[in-house]
């Protein structure tokens, strides 16, 4: 072919123009295809159905006369039509179905095969009609030539079985089956057969099952065909499990044995599996005497002359130990875990290089089947450790673990991830030992190594800093030093790549982290972090997640300066940004603090800067505020707010007067009615808002306990910082004179917080203030991780009445004395809660409150 150029003068000589007009030529032939694939006029007229007709007419008219396809889609309209008119499609649809499945094509069969059992789990007629209709139908197909059809009409007679009679199972489906065994019919029918029985093991007592089924399951078992033996084989773990132990013992078993010798190895591999599952319906004499013999012998032919079941004996190799780890003898045990230790390291190169495996090329096939030995045996490693003993981890089995958390291939190394949380919780207060293992994980190549293992992030760092022996509240990363920059390093390699799912993954889990590290560490590695990429990601997803664990980071930060200003910097940069993408997650970043802080917090810092983007310039912007406008009403109290909500009013009117943007209009009017519904809490306890009013009063109180807590943290290291200095004071008093060291002794002691008697009540009361606030930073921040930031539930928020008056009184001792008396005088049960007012005022009297406690303590001293 001539390829066509265009010249800015072009040639008409003859010769161009005969290579022109064969190009043009070979262009109609490549349209030709497209324009036999329309439908004629005639093909069209064909297709077409007259509209007047019902949906059973139509049915039975496509299935006598229209096309395969037209057919098929009738077929699968079954259930519709059965939900419809059940007696009508019974007697008029089904019928021409039933004829026309005996030429169909194989889609029209799997459809037929599908629809059927779906009228059945539908329960469209009762199961007396449905055996009457559909069994025969669902029989006769069984057999078909194709195998995928085959199966599925199996699958469908499967679940038929689960639910006919028993009556009807045995005239219908197990006397026939007698003739369809024999080994004069088909492969394809004693299959089929093999299949059915294992079904029917569970439908029938077990005389019947001896009587008539265990005959045809010993014929089958000794087939001629490989394929029926294997099918067979399967099958006996339900037959086990229908006919009980003893008969399992007696029949079963010795066919197991003979099954797990024969010459076919597709045989012996399924009949090693099924002895495995079955380990448990055996005796300890069966283990020792039947079991455990042929388990070695199989171990022992798996290296030497028969490979193919290395991988299913890798897979099985944790239930079988500890299946018979009653019955082994020492040596017995030791060679079972010297054989798994050889299988987690197969193929791979060893440190003294005389690996008689290494020495030949191994083919693609065996490095395949050696990777999926070693990815079973990180499958079996939580397993394995039971049968050592966790005590016995880091002398038998650490090393293995280290190889295969640092194996090549990442199947290993993604199962050794899925798997560590297991294993942490089996090594109890010794899962120090594997904290290197954790961070070389974090810092894995692979995301999908990454992504196994953050999914129980939070409880493996939960076990790693406080199941240990050396934890504690003062040095929970004492045994992960490395934990931070790996967690950094994780979380920026995701953020680099395209998988954004387990980027947002990743932040969602980092929300356990102020249970875990402090906060000042959060705050200079992770906090600002959070905030740029809410500011910097194109993903929204992974933009919401970064913004709730900002929110929790906020929730739990114990600096009233650092939560000021990254509040600051969420108005600034957030909802004043430049960007509306910026305030739009502005709104969402409001929704979380709603959900996680008090109404009280919300309505001082948030409440005016949300108000404020009613005028935003964005359409999308302020549909989105209208959304958000009932949840930002809720967090109002009256009369505390009645100025506040006097400006939520006044930005409605605007935005009704105002409003040009169509959509935006018809959000502000529905919203508008939405909030005329709504009611505001008041000040006063209501019944009414009972269990909310309680969640936002434990939500006030420690957010009140940070507060504390940052206060009584700053006067504890004044008074150390003093008490140094006047110990060092005392020591070279002593050396100048003994004698009036006594004397100075006394009056020091008398100077020192907490030793003068006129001063140990307030003294005490502080100091009983610092062993609740930092068991607040213990149990009160403690996250349950898979809702770490959700508020206590409906019983922890009723039980909160009765705690509050012995763990709430040195939260009741900072508000006023109006406040006080005003819940006095009220009704008994609101005693314990401050008012809304008050606690606000807290936020904005605690430091000049401490300020004056500073400079009192500080004259007691001088004194």
């Amino acid at each position: 072919m001539h390829p066509i150029i265009f010249f800015s003068k072009m040639d008409f000589s003859q010769s161009n123009l005969f290579g022109y007009i064969e190009d043009l030529q070979e262009l109609t032939i490549i349209e030709r295809p497209v324009r036999r694939s329309l439908k004629t006029p005639e093909e069209i007229e064909r297709l077409t159905v007259d509209e007047e007709l019902s949906d059973i007419e139509r049915a039975v008219y496509l299935l006598s006369s229209g096309q395969d396809i037209q057919g098929t889609s009738v077929v699968a309209n079954l259930p519709v039509l059965m939900r419809q008119n059940p007696a009508e499609t019974l007697r008029r649809v089904l019928p021409k179905i039933r004829e026309v499945l005996h030429v169909a094509g194989v889609e029209m069969q799997l459809t037929a095969a599908v629809s059927f059992l779906t009228v059945l789990q539908e329960e469209s007629v009762s199961i007396h009609t449905y055996s009457h209709s559909f069994l025969h139908i669902i029989l006769q197909h069984l057999e078909h030539r194709d195998a995928g059809v085959s199966n599925a009409w199996l699958e469908t007679l499967l679940a038929v079985i689960e639910a006919l009679p028993k009556e009807t199972v045995r005239h219908e489906i197990l006397n026939p089956l007698v003739s369809k065994a024999q080994l004069s019919q088909t492969l394809q029918s004693r299959l089929v057969s093999c299949k059915i029985m294992g079904k029917l093991a569970n439908k029938f007592e077990a005389h019947i099952i001896k009587r008539e089924i265990l005959p045809l399951v010993k014929s089958l078992c000794q087939d001629v065909e490989y394929e029926v033996r294997t099918c067979m084989c399967r099958q006996l773990e339900h037959i086990a499990q229908g006919i009980g132990t003893e008969l399992t013992k007696t029949v079963v078993l010795p066919e197991l044995v003979e099954l797990a010798r024969d010459e076919s190895s597709s045989v012996r591999l399924t009949a090693f599996e099924t002895l495995v599952n079955l380990l448990d319906m055996f005796d300890a004499d069966d283990r020792s005497q039947t079991v455990l013999p042929l388990v070695k012998s199989f171990c022992e032919k798996s290296f030497k002359s028969d490979e193919s079941i290395l991988i299913s004996l890798s897979f099985h190799l944790g239930k079988l130990c500890n299946g018979l780890y009653g019955i082994f003898t020492p040596e017995q045990h030791l060679r079972f875990l010297e054989f798994y230790k050889k299988l987690s390291t197969l193929g791979l190169q060893q440190e003294n290089g005389h690996n008689d495996n290494q020495l030949q090329l191994q083919t693609l096939e065996q490095e395949k089947k050696y990777i999926s030995v070693r990815k079973n045996c990180a499958y079996n490693f939580p397993a394995m450790i039971v049968f050592v003993d966790p005590k016995n981890f880091h002398l038998e089995l650490y090393s293995i673990f280290f190889c295969l958390c640092h194996d090549p291939e990442v199947p290993v190394r993604y199962t050794m991830a899925i798997s560590f949380y297991e294993v942490a919780k089996l090594l109890n207060s010794g899962v120090y030992t594997i904290h290197k293992e954790l961070v070389t994980l974090l810092q894995d190549e692979s995301l999908e190594v990454l992504d196994a293992l953050v999914g129980h992030l939070p409880e493996i760092l939960e076990l790693m800093t406080n199941g240990g022996e050396n934890s504690g509240s003062e040095s929970k990363l004492l045994s992960i030093p490395d934990l931070i920059p790996a967690l950094t390093t994780a979380e920026q390699r995701a953020a680099t790549s395209l998988k954004w799912r387990t980027h947002e993954k990743l932040l969602q889990k980092y929300a356990c982290l102020p249970h875990i590290i402090s906060s000042d560490q959060i705050y200079y590695r992770f906090l600002h972090r959070m905030l740029t990429i809410i500011l910097t990601n194109n993903v929204l997803p992974v933009q919401k997640a970064a913004a709730r664990t900002l929110c929790v980071y906020l929730r739990y930060n114990r600096k009233q300066e650092q939560r000021h200003e990254v509040i600051q910097k969420l108005i600034e940069q957030l909802g004043q940004g430049k960007s509306y993408w910026n305030r739009l997650r502005f709104l969402d970043t409001c929704e979380f603090i709603m959900e996680l802080f008090s109404k009280s917090f919300f309505c001082k810092y948030f409440f005016l800067p949300v108000l404020e983007l009613t005028h935003d310039p964005v359409a999308n912007v302020r549909m989105k505020l209208c959304y958000l406008l009932p949840k930002v009403k809720s967090t109002l109290k009256i009369p505390t707010d009645k100025h506040l909500l006097q400006q939520l009013e006044l930005c409605i009117r605007k935005l009704l007067c105002q409003e040009k943007d169509k959509d935006v209009l018809t959000i502000v009017k529905r919203t508008v009615l939405e909030l005329d519904r709504m009611e505001i809490s008041v000040d006063a306890f209501q019944k009414r808002f009972y269990e909310n009013d309680l969640l936002d009063q434990e939500k006030e109180r420690q957010e009140h306990l940070l507060l504390e807590m940052e206060q009584l943290e700053k006067e504890k290291q004044q008074n150390e910082g003093r008490s140094t200095n006047i110990n060092d004071k005392m020591f070279e008093k002593k050396r100048r004179d003994s004698k009036t060291s006594s004397v100075l002794t006394k009056s020091i002691t008398l100077s020192v917080p907490g030793s003068s008697s006129g001063t140990s009540a307030g003294k005490e009361d502080k100091k009983s203030k610092l062993v609740r606030s930092q068991s607040f930073n213990t149990q009160a921040l403690h996250p349950k991780y898979s809702n770490i930031d959700k508020c206590p539930n409906k019983s922890s928020a009723t039980g909160y009445t009765s705690s509050v008056s012995g763990v709430g009184k040195s939260c009741m001792l900072s508000f006023s004395d109006d406040s006080f008396r005003s819940h006095s005088t009220g009704n008994s049960g609101n005693t314990a809660f401050p008012s809304s007012s008050s606690s606000r005022n807290l936020f904005n009297s605690t430091d000049q409150k401490s300020n004056g406690n500073k400079e009192s303590q500080s004259r007691k001293m001088s004194m």
